[in-house]
């Protein structure tokens, strides 16, 4: 089925009546999200590469007609107006990796307005889900404190898709690995994975196990060794590493219990067997608060494997991210609503070395010193340059990042920084509500 029907269905309905009524001048809608979720000091922008992917093929086809005939229930013939409708519009967007902050634009979509709002849903799915995952991964990141983190969340994310994008944004943010083939495949990045308690339990014992997985991998493996007892099962994989001349690049996983206690009694066993390169990795329900308090504790755990939490992003599953139409045929708009006013106007931010970044309207001059962090990426419906690379994400992440205040890249009570408005925006801002504000009490005198 095509991604042109992956929508919410008002997004046909409304774009229809635009195009019955002749409403085709061009209109800018922004992506941004109105607040950060607790817990949360910064986010980390991902999610526009997909975005232009899927802009880039859009056009609407016979069959995307029919479709939307039978979900309003209607003759096609109705719903012909959309037929050939294609994305012909301009993106600017933030470059996936660097970190932003709530109400600076992710990305903004300028295109004639039934093209501008069809696409609206795909964008925010796309951009809401990517950007939570990326920013619950770069907290691990941050609290593995050097220590490599792998993504083991595939088979508890909402959907193969959710796992690929969880895969892809932690990588992005710098995960040593995924056991998610597809996505290291397809993406380039390293693949990692153990085994299963199951197998374990498929043999006899621990022993008759781990050597029949050497036998089938003749280079480093990592054993899983808390099926039964965890002690034992470090002894036993120590006994056949030893035998097996195997030490270098293998390791033991532990998946339960008190993760602190059990890898610093592993590492005496595994050093005692004189196998002092073996690394210890762990897993089972960990996120950035749990990497965070073994790593303050000096625990000595080699590699850090993170799922279900983290690519779920758990306790932020969701964005309040919104998609809000900000200019239509050159005419500055907002939104009065209670709790959710949108500033009018195309924007930029800018961001300046130990500064706090300024949000403001698109044709600002830039301050002094000052980087704009919306580049144009697409005009005419087409891509202006090459697809971005996870690398060069990964390197805008590590730089931005790394000139957070501390305090925004706390785990615990983070402080998130907070854009300051242009002088310029906000008279904008002030003059259109006024106007909005005179219309509303005009039409409702004339009643």
């Amino acid at each position: 089925m095509s991604d042109v029907t992956t929508t919410d269905l008002y997004e046909v309905t409304m774009a229809l009546s635009y195009v019955r009524e002749g409403m085709d001048r061009p209109a800018t809608f922004s992506l941004f999200v109105r607040g950060l979720p607790p817990g949360r000091g910064f986010l980390v922008s991902a999610g526009l590469e997909p975005a232009l992917d899927y802009l880039s093929g859009f056009r609407v086809t016979r069959a995307d007609v029919r479709r939307f005939a039978a979900a309003l229930d209607r003759d096609p013939e109705a719903l012909e107006p959309l037929l050939g409708l294609a994305f012909e519009g301009e993106v600017r967007g933030v470059p996936e990796g660097r970190v932003v902050h709530a109400g600076e634009p992710l990305l903004e979509v300028t295109a004639p307005l039934p093209e501008a709002q069809l696409v609206e849903t795909y964008l925010l799915s796309l951009v809401s889900h990517q950007t939570a995952v990326a920013s619950k991964a770069a907290r691990c990141v941050l609290a593995a404190g050097g220590h490599p983190v792998v993504d083991f969340s595939l088979r508890r994310t909402h959907g193969p898709q959710a796992g690929f994008q969880a895969a892809r944004t932690a990588g992005l943010v710098g995960f040593a690995g995924t056991s998610n083939v597809a996505a290291a495949t397809r993406l380039g990045l390293p693949a990692s994975g153990t085994m299963a308690h199951s197998y374990v339990e498929a043999f006899p014992d621990e022993e008759a196990a781990f050597r029949a997985f050497a036998r089938a991998h003749p280079g480093p493996v990592t054993f899983l060794v808390d099926t039964y007892d965890t002690e034992r099962g470090v002894a036993v994989a120590a006994r056949v590493l030893r035998d097996l001349h195997r030490g270098a690049g293998c390791g033991v996983r532990l998946d339960s219990g008190d993760l602190d206690a059990l890898s610093r009694r592993t590492r005496e066993l595994l050093d005692a067997a004189g196998l002092p390169e073996v690394r210890i990795v762990v897993s089972g329900g960990l996120d950035e608060y749990g990497v965070d308090a073994l790593v303050r504790a000096g625990a000595p755990v080699d590699v850090y494997a993170v799922g279900t939490k983290v690519g779920t992003s758990a306790d932020a599953p969701y964005l309040d991210s919104a998609y809000k139409l900000v200019e239509y045929d050159g005419r500055p708009v907002m939104k009065l609503s209670s709790a959710k006013v949108t500033a009018p106007g195309r924007k930029q931010v800018f961001r300046t070395p130990g500064g706090p970044d300024v949000l403001a309207l698109r044709d600002e001059p830039r301050p002094d010193g000052a980087e704009p962090l919306l580049r144009t990426v697409m005009r005419g419906g087409r891509r202006l340059g090459p697809p971005d690379d996870l690398a060069s994400a990964h390197a805008r992440f590590v730089r931005d990042v790394t000139a957070l205040p501390a305090a925004a890249r706390r785990m615990r009570d983070p402080e998130p920084p907070v854009p300051q408005v242009s002088p310029r925006l906000a008279a904008l801002t002030e003059g259109v509500r006024e106007r909005l504000v005179e219309q509303a009490k005009a039409a409702g005198g004339s009643r």
